[in-house]
């Protein structure tokens, strides 16, 4: 019994880290193009953005990921635009991912980048550096050393949302915790699979927690 529901527990964490790992690969640049446009100099782009990102902030997660995969399959004349079975699924659930993270990142983004004083920017331009020039070689690795504790509690927190993906039935590591509750490989009534599930997150959580302190002690050449 144990090694089934290992295996199964297994099978939906590979799905977890799936879900984690494209949303961090969408929310983080996207993030950075989104507090560019909060920062805007061009009032209507400024605002619309900070709008957007007040609403996706505003709202919970789950919600969002049941707008996205349901209301477009009624207001379409041709359906739902997402594919059958878990791959529909799970790119619905990878995109509304992308989008809530990346505006919770455009804020963390948007105060490293004004956190870094101005004086600093007007040297450059003094030494007759271009803007980009500034930004990559004093803004950007400044605002790195700034934003690493906050990313790092939001990218903990990716880790455990990525359950709110089984509202959508998207078979990750809770939803197969909790198929054995229901009758899963046989079984049916078994309470304990979902409970050690913590266990992945537990250790995933540590492994990104050694992860982000190693991060942060390279970077310590900043102060």
């Amino acid at each position: 019994m144990f090694m089934t529901v290992v295996g199964a527990l297994n099978e939906g964490f590979l799905q977890t880290l799936k879900l984690f790992l494209v949303t961090l690969i969408g929310a983080l640049p996207l993030g950075l193009v989104v507090s560019f446009g909060s920062m805007s100099r061009f009032a209507p782009l400024r605002w619309l953005t900070r709008t957007f990102v007040w609403i996706i902030r505003g709202t919970p997660l789950m919600l969002q990921l049941l707008i996205l995969f349901y209301i477009p399959g009624y207001v379409l004349e041709s359906g739902s635009p997402w594919p059958g079975g878990e791959s529909g699924r799970f790119m619905a659930s990878a995109i509304a991912f992308i989008i809530n993270y990346a505006c919770y990142f455009s804020e963390i983004y948007r105060g490293g980048i004004q956190g870094v004083p101005v004086g600093q920017q007007e040297a450059g331009l003094v030494l007759g550096m271009t803007k980009g020039q500034i930004f990559f070689r004093v803004t950007l690795l400044q605002m790195i050393k700034r934003i690493v504790p906050p990313m790092s509690n939001e990218i903990i927190t990716l880790v455990k949302d990525t359950s709110l993906a089984r509202i959508i039935s998207l078979q990750e590591v809770i939803w197969a915790g909790y198929s054995f509750l229901k009758g899963s490989h046989g079984y049916a009534g078994l309470l304990w699979p979902i409970f050690f599930t913590g266990v992945y997150y537990l250790l995933f959580n540590g492994f990104l927690t050694l992860l982000f302190s190693w991060v942060e002690k390279k970077l310590s050449y900043f102060r």
